[in-house]
């Protein structure tokens, strides 16, 4: 994003910056309410943070071990647990391309698995480094 850019979104038109400084950074997509992207420092692509529920056959398939396998993968942190409904869920973060792919294979699963239906929801929580298999909620 160029910095005229920035200032002609952040900052009033009548106001100039001193020819020392320069505007803030803000390394945004335009699609941030809808995935939820995060600021991050120059030259890196924004996170995208979702939460993900998916239901159907999928405790006792392998399906946590398959989702950590996956995200590891595919350069993603976040977690997989099994919930006490029958649904796996998942927090997913990274790269909005490599958060979207993550999603299409859990619509699908290990083999043994059976997928009926996955929901998806933005999600503001902090996600730690690396991706880990949590205990059942």
């Amino acid at each position: 994003m160029s910095s005229s850019l920035l200032r002609a979104c952040y900052y009033p038109h009548h106001l100039r910056f001193p020819s020392s400084t320069q505007p803030p950074k803000l390394f945004l997509t335009m699609n941030t309410l809808t995935h939820n992207a995060h600021p991050l420092a120059d030259g890196e692509a924004p996170l995208k943070t979702v939460n993900v529920r998916v239901k159907g056959r999928v405790q006792g398939v392998f399906y946590r071990n398959w989702t950590v396998e996956t995200a590891r993968q595919l350069g993603l942190n976040g977690w997989v647990r099994n919930r006490r409904d029958g649904t796996v869920e998942a927090l997913l973060s990274g790269k909005p391309a490599d958060v979207d792919s993550m999603i299409e294979q859990c619509r699908r699963g290990p083999s043994a698995a059976r997928v009926s239906g996955v929901e998806v929801n933005p999600s503001n929580e902090t996600v730690s480094k690396g991706f880990e298999r949590r205990y059942t909620e």
